[in-house]
Formats: C-alpha cells, structure tokens, sequence
C-alpha cells in the first residue's frame, strides 16, 4: 500500500469507519482481549461485525477474531473466525498481509477470499486520499 505503517495500522484500530465501517457505529478499543463491534457501509447492506482483538502490535500487527451477519447463511455464517494483518514497511508504503482463517464452510471461505481485495483496494484509496 502506498501509505506508512502506521497510517495502515491505525486504519485498522481507530478508523474503521474512513474505509470500511458506517460512520458512527465504530465502538473499538485496539487491545487485546478487548471486544470491537460496527456495521459496515450502508450501500453494502447493513451487516453486523464484531469480534474480539486477539493481539496488537502497534504498526505491526493487528490479530482479531471476526464474526459478521447473523448467524444465517452469510458472512462467517456465525462461526468465529481468525483475521491477522501484518504490515511491514515496503519502500515509502507498506506491505499487507491479510490471513482469514476459522471458516465453517466453503461458501464462507471463497465470499471472504473474494471480498477482502476489494476492501483492500478501498482502503488504500482511502489512505492516498
């Protein structure tokens, strides 16, 4: 991404809502053990996400479980899964490495495998705007 670590990471811990959450809905504190919870973009459709942080490392890593929709057959379809994100400075942006793990089904697998470059890509819009 063409933006430093720590701008990354902090898009990751305490701006959710500049590329990925609904403006408002953001309750997250960055630490481990601590519980997160938003909505994603309303022209996505309105879907709850929450988790729980696993670890933090400022402008390193940031570990989280993730559980999104309702516990139907959608989003993590209620299971708990495992998201990691490392970042390591590349040049004057930053390498990402997104792990999504702990799915239930395959469905859920590949709409995850699918989705998560685009979101990548609206992120890095967001952080070179």
């Amino acid at each position: 991404m063409r933006a430093a670590p720590r701008e990354v990471f902090a898009a990751w811990t305490e701006r959710f809502d500049a590329w990925f959450a609904q403006a408002g809905t953001v309750a997250m504190t960055a630490e481990a053990g601590r519980p997160w919870f938003f909505y994603n973009r309303d022209e996505w459709g309105r879907h709850p996400h929450y988790g729980r942080f696993l670890e933090v490392v400022v402008d390193e890593l940031v570990e989280m479980t993730w559980l999104t929709g309702d516990g139907e057959a959608v989003g993590t379809e209620g299971a708990e899964t495992v998201l990691r994100i490392e970042l390591a400075p590349a040049g004057d942006g930053t390498e990402v490495r997104l792990t999504h793990s702990g799915f239930t089904s395959e469905a859920s697998r590949d709409a995850h495998a699918e989705n998560w470059p685009l979101a990548l890509e609206i992120l890095e819009a967001a952080l070179v705007d």
